[in-house]
């Protein structure tokens, strides 16, 4: 059963700030207790990470997982899921503007679905935890840099 989620926040930095944050998927440790270790496999021409290994775990399920990375300009940044142990499915995306104030507005969204059997509650536990981590950590990171 697939699960899609949206979380819209704002940080109190600029968007090249936030984004540069997200960039730095070795450091996701960091901000989200769900991952255990990142690895960055290969890189796009202009530095940035393409397809990214990692091992994460969330409601007591560990899961080794690689994704590809895209982006658009500075103000996107997506990734879909290769593979996975626990996984059929996995696409995220921060999409990042400009506030007025120069503070930046982010829409996380996120759907995953899981191979094995999990109850509904827990997958869409694990997804909203997934969500204020998006949320809460990536700002508390990015405000404290």
């Amino acid at each position: 059963m697939a699960v899609s989620g949206t979380k819209e926040f704002d940080i109190k930095a600029a968007p090249a700030d936030v984004m540069a944050a997200l960039v730095a998927v070795d450091r996701l440790g960091e901000w989200s207790s769900s991952h255990k270790s990142v690895s960055v496999e290969t890189t796009h021409e202009d530095g940035r990470p393409h397809r990214v290994r990692m091992k994460v775990s969330v409601v007591g399920v560990t899961d080794e997982q690689v994704v590809d990375y895209s982006f658009e300009g500075d103000e996107k940044l997506s990734w879909t899921l290769v593979s996975s142990s626990q996984q059929r499915q996995q696409d995220g995306s921060y999409l990042l503007s400009e506030n007025a104030d120069g503070t930046t507005h982010v829409v996380f969204e996120l759907t995953v679905d899981p191979t094995i059997p999990i109850p509904g509650f827990l997958v869409k536990k694990a997804q909203k935890m997934a969500l204020e981590t998006a949320s809460k950590g990536l700002t508390k990171f990015v405000e404290s840099q």
